[in-house]
């Protein structure tokens, strides 16, 4: 049995996507300790939570909201929890502060 490393021309090309479309089937909630909820009251539907989520585990899905003031959206944000890793960039990017990084429970 060789113990010998392989040199860096043998090493596979890294961060190569060989198979589009197949990180559907890797759900990557298992990383997370900490997880974003959205309080729906006092999101403003700017999308900035939904443009910086790096997987994107935001999910902007047509389902009326109306808010506790009585504003009225057409839109809700949702977290998909099976891909989301916690990283917080949602809650640290959210202008109004409407989304709470709170301990993951199993």
């Amino acid at each position: 049995m060789s113990s010998r490393l392989p040199s860096w021309k043998e090493l596979p090309i890294g961060a190569v996507i060989l198979e589009p479309g197949s990180s559907r089937r890797y759900k990557t909630h298992e990383w997370r300790t900490l997880r974003p909820v959205i309080n729906q009251d006092k999101c403003i539907r700017c999308r900035i939570c939904w443009s910086y989520c790096p997987e994107p585990a935001i999910l902007e899905v047509d389902k009326p909201y109306v808010t506790s003031t009585n504003r009225r959206y057409e839109i809700t944000y949702m977290v998909d929890y099976d891909y989301c890793k916690g990283c917080g960039i949602c809650a640290q990017e959210c202008p109004v502060k409407a989304i709470e990084m709170v301990p993951e429970v199993r």
